[in-house]
């Protein structure tokens, strides 16, 4: 199924019925009085977090999408049937956007996580409710309302820990496949990822964690040179950066130092905030270079990238020095998973105190444990 990222459509709610305007009229009944029901609701459009579904293709093409309207109030106090709402499944890391506002509508970021995205409109009145003691015949009633209309945007990002980096043919592919369940394509020339692609690194029985690899970037993604730059939104919510350089590229002219601050100016031209996640530099390809040339070739590449952060030496394809990056991994997202969610309790335990006061006043493939 093709991988899509982004749609606009439009959603609309359905009319509330009006009411009716009806007397009672039977016989040996004198005086029946008003008996003119209300008008049905409409029907509302609401958007639920699936994590079966991975694209947006279904909106693509389906740009409209209309609930339907609430039924007329009728005599003899009945009230109109309510429109029947309609429900949009989406991928989990949905984001709906108002177009003409640009209100945040919703995130979704749980399984079954549902949120009304259009409200239908309420029904209208009959005349019952206008009966008085001064007005015992009333013939008012009110109409329904019109349903909430609005053209909005859906953003997909993915939900993942790690996000990773490099230029196209860096081996990023590779290692996904190697420490986790996903079976992306890979082949020996640029571009070979298309999509981004979700996989589960599992570090033990109940330990695990979610690593995105997005299509390789190039020189110029920023202004949308290349694949890449389609992509990055969805390293927006990752909480680690994995920048896979080549040390041993088969083309000699190549240079990796230039080719990784490419990667790093693309990634600050994009967004700053992404700029800033906490990186790590991975060297992949090791098995290409020779033995007693490697800690030479890795010295002088950190020497002249200017790199004084965490870096790794790894060989995806025969797997050397991966899970000791899967376990360094795992435990940096661990610990800085349980400080986030400590940071949440303190300001959700301040925002409680301040009203107070106011008050008052994703199986994947295992990498077997470490001994």
């Amino acid at each position: 199924m093709k991988f899509i990222d982004e749609a606009r459509i439009e959603v609309i709610a359905g009319d509330g019925g009006d009411g009716s305007a009806s007397m009672r009229r039977e016989k040996f009944v004198p005086f029946g009085g008003p008996d003119g029901g209300d008008g049905g609701r409409g029907g509302s459009v609401f958007a639920v977090a699936d994590r079966n579904i991975n694209t947006l293709i279904d909106y693509r093409y389906a740009k409209k999408h209309q609930a339907r309207n609430g039924e007329n109030g009728r005599g003899s106090d009945c009230y109109g049937k309510g429109g029947d709402d309609i429900t949009l499944r989406m991928p989990v890391g949905t984001i709906i956007t108002d177009m003409d506002t640009g209100e945040l509508i919703a995130d979704l970021t749980e399984h079954n996580q549902t949120v009304q995205i259009a409200q239908g409109g309420s029904g209208g009145l009959g005349n019952l409710h206008f009966k008085s003691s001064t007005n015992r015949a009333p013939r008012q009633k009110t109409e329904g309302k019109p349903g909430e209309r609005r053209m909005v945007r859906l953003e997909l990002k993915v939900l993942a820990d790690v996000g990773l980096l490099g230029m196209p043919n860096a081996g990023k592919s590779t290692f996904i496949s190697s420490v986790s369940n996903a079976k992306p394509k890979i082949a020996d020339y640029p571009f070979t990822t298309l999509a981004p692609n979700l996989g589960v690194v599992r570090v033990g029985p109940s330990r695990s964690f979610v690593i995105a690899d997005i299509p390789g970037l190039i020189e110029g993604a920023a202004e949308g040179a290349g694949l890449g730059h389609q992509f990055l939104r969805h390293l927006q919510r990752t909480g680690l950066l994995l920048h896979i350089v080549d040390l041993a590229p088969f083309d000699e002219a190549v240079d990796p130092v230039a080719e990784a601050r490419a990667i790093v100016n693309e990634l600050r031209k994009y967004d700053e905030e992404l700029f800033g996640k906490p990186r790590w530099l991975v060297l992949n390809k090791l098995d290409m270079v020779p033995e007693d040339e490697r800690e030479t070739r890795v010295a002088k590449f950190l020497k002249d990238f200017e790199w004084d952060g965490p870096v790794f030496e790894i060989s995806a394809l025969t797997g050397q020095g991966c899970e000791n990056l899967c376990y360094a991994v795992y435990d940096y997202i661990s610990e800085h998973s349980d400080a986030h969610r400590e940071a949440e309790a303190e300001d959700l335990a301040a925002d409680v105190r301040f009203r107070e006061g106011q008050a008052g006043g994703a199986a994947g493939t295992p990498v077997e444990p470490q001994e």
